[in-house]
């Protein structure tokens, strides 16, 4: 299960691959001035993935007026990630937790038959970092909530 609302959210820096390259982002830098959404998958190059950070990337987009900042959270390296984003043109910011310390601290690590990954799974962290909204789905291959994500952002 993942952590639950009303918890204040773990705070982290994770890798992100730019075009000027490897650029730290810290969630405790978005506080006070957005509220963000972490949208935690399995595995870039996979279906459902793909599927899904393409609906983020038109769906979601929308968030965009709702004041928010959308991550992408996955244990594969920043260098996939933004050959997956070029190649699907996912225009979400992509985070590498290669380490798998976020997935653990927000509780979604599960073990699958290639081993230990994130759950999908979707928190939507307010100004003041606290969590607002969370979500594991039942299974990898099914997608969170957009409408309950946005409903929570407003």
């Amino acid at each position: 299960m993942p952590i639950a609302v009303g918890t204040k959210a773990p705070d982290f820096t994770l890798k992100s691959k730019t075009a000027e390259g490897l650029v730290d982002i810290k969630l405790s830098d978005q506080l006070g001035k957005k509220q963000v959404v972490l949208l935690f998958f399995p595995f870039a190059f996979t279906g459902v993935c793909t599927q899904e950070f393409c609906d983020v990337t038109s769906g979601l987009s929308s968030c965009a007026g709702l004041d928010a900042e959308v991550y992408g959270i996955s244990v594969d390296s920043p260098f996939a990630q933004e050959a997956w984003a070029k190649q699907n043109k996912i225009g979400i910011k992509l985070l590498s937790d290669l380490n798998k310390t976020v997935i653990k601290a927000y509780e979604v690590a599960i073990t699958l038959p290639v081993g230990e990954t994130s759950a999908r799974a979707a928190f939507v962290v307010g100004k003041d970092g606290v969590v607002k909204y969370a979500e594991q789905t039942p299974s990898p291959k099914e997608l969170p909530t957009f409408a309950a994500i946005q409903a929570a952002l407003k």
